[in-house]
């Protein structure tokens, strides 16, 4: 059985809830990924893929596992760092995660920025 499960998430799509109580700081997912070089990249810009890019230096990413599945919130419970020698997205618990908590990250990076998104973010 995993850490994690997909679930629909009414209004915003497929979603990731945990499976188990994480702890603060604790690792929920580490993702590989595979990398787009940027003159690759409008090949792709206009396909669905285009809303699981993660940004790589000057490349981009789309993360394998459950990592392009994560819902966004503008108050996330988790966050994830680039491991660019790796090619991997590291999720962390930025609070207690409760089993049956969706998790959500900040899909600007950084769990306080608050800038507008290509979509119309609750």
């Amino acid at each position: 059985m995993s850490d994690l499960e997909v679930f629909d998430d009414p209004g915003r799509g497929r979603g990731v809830r945990a499976m188990r109580p994480f702890q603060r700081g604790e690792v929920i997912e580490r993702s590989h990924v595979i990398v787009v070089p940027k003159e690759e990249w409008s090949r792709i810009e206009t396909t669905t893929f285009a809303n699981y890019r993660f940004l790589w230096g000057d490349d981009s990413a789309i993360a394998l596992g459950f990592g392009s599945l994560f819902n966004h919130s503008f108050s996330p419970n988790a966050r994830y760092f680039r491991v660019f020698e790796k090619r991997e997205l590291h999720f962390f618990a930025l609070a207690d995660i409760a089993a049956g908590e969706a998790i959500t990250v900040n899909y600007n990076g950084e769990p306080d920025d608050r800038t507008a998104l290509w979509f119309d973010a609750r």
